[in-house]
């Protein structure tokens, strides 16, 4: 992909945010750190990379940053908090705004409003608040489960049960990191990630509008029996297709039309990874990740390469949803 046209001038100062407060802080600063060079390399000379900490908002009224540049995961950097606090102080950032990030942070939440969209298949499931009977809110699951934190990233807290006599400590597990758990049943297929982005494009009257896209589709087959942390992010513990050898033509199409539907559907915008697993050519939705990972390693920047475009230009473009009405 060439001539993407920077929508910020490069003596700009910007904050590429990284690290924070939220389990997956260490994954954010290998994020960040790829960002900021891609935007040093991109002449973006006044950019600097940002730890964020409970006292961020101060460090960046400090900074006189013009723009931000988001590159945490994970609790208030990606539900909506750090939006919130860019909102209020009026520095454009990049990727989804308050609204939608918060919604996609909770699983649960995602499920409610991406069931509004019939085009878009999940798995049942059910939502075990603090205090409720476990038991009762997963009679009607069928075994075997995925028992997941509602709102935490990076496979944190997960773990499949096979069996209702595992269910308790598996629950106990998930509530280590969040009060409420979603409990969904277990797709018996194969774990397939799309990216969506934006891009301008010229309407027939000469203006530009933004448009969504999706990437090609990622297929990852984990050395683990399911795509946990270490898969995630440990090199050599997963292997990349992309694009995946196991899809047709047609299936290939409906799962970029259900990701970019579930983009806008959640109200995204800038940059979003949705997952889904593949099972008789269906594919079922799992979650919406509103600020992939930026890694060597992580999906999204594969993806996109399989488009021919590079880190830079991907860095670029998401960059590009800086100051654009969330």
């Amino acid at each position: 992909m060439q001539n993407i046209i920077p929508r910020i001038d490069k003596n700009a100062k910007i904050a590429v945010l990284s690290g924070g407060m939220s389990s997956e802080a260490e994954v954010s600063r290998r994020s960040g750190k790829g960002c900021y060079e891609a935007l040093k390399r991109l002449g973006y000379k006044n950019a600097e990379l940002v730890e964020v900490d409970k006292d961020i908002a101060n460090t960046l009224k400090n900074g006189k940053y013009e723009y931000a540049y988001n590159a945490l995961h994970g609790k208030y950097g990606e539900d909506g908090c750090i939006q919130g606090i860019l909102e209020i102080l009026k520095i454009p950032y990049s990727g989804c705004g308050v609204m939608s990030s918060a919604i996609c942070m909770n699983k649960e939440f995602t499920k409610r409003i991406l069931s509004t969209n019939p085009d878009i298949i999940m798995a049942k499931s059910a939502f075990v608040k603090k205090g409720e009977d476990l038991l009762e809110k997963t009679k009607t699951l069928t075994y075997p489960l995925f028992v997941k934190p509602v709102s935490e990233g990076s496979s944190f807290g997960m773990t499949k049960v096979d069996k209702k006599e595992d269910l308790e400590a598996a629950y106990k597990t998930a509530i280590e990191f969040n009060d409420d758990v979603l409990i969904e049943e277990f797709i018996d297929g194969f774990f397939v990630t799309v990216g969506v982005l934006e891009r301008d494009v010229k309407t027939p009257d000469g203006n530009l509008k933004r448009e969504a896209f999706a990437t090609e589709i990622l297929e990852i087959r984990p050395k683990n029996e399911w795509y946990d942390f270490e898969a995630k992010y440990t090199s050599g513990m997963s292997d990349f297709i992309v694009p995946s050898t196991s899809l047709n033509a047609d299936v290939t199409k409906k799962v970029k039309e259900a990701a970019v539907k579930a983009f806008e559907t959640a109200g995204c915008s800038g940059v979003a990874r949705i997952d889904f697993m593949m099972k008789d050519n269906i594919p079922y939705l799992l979650e919406i990740n509103t600020s992939p990972g930026m890694t060597v390693i992580s999906d999204l920047p594969a993806q996109s390469a399989a488009m021919d475009i590079t880190y830079d230009e991907l860095v670029l473009l998401i960059l590009n949803s800086a100051g654009l009405n969330k």
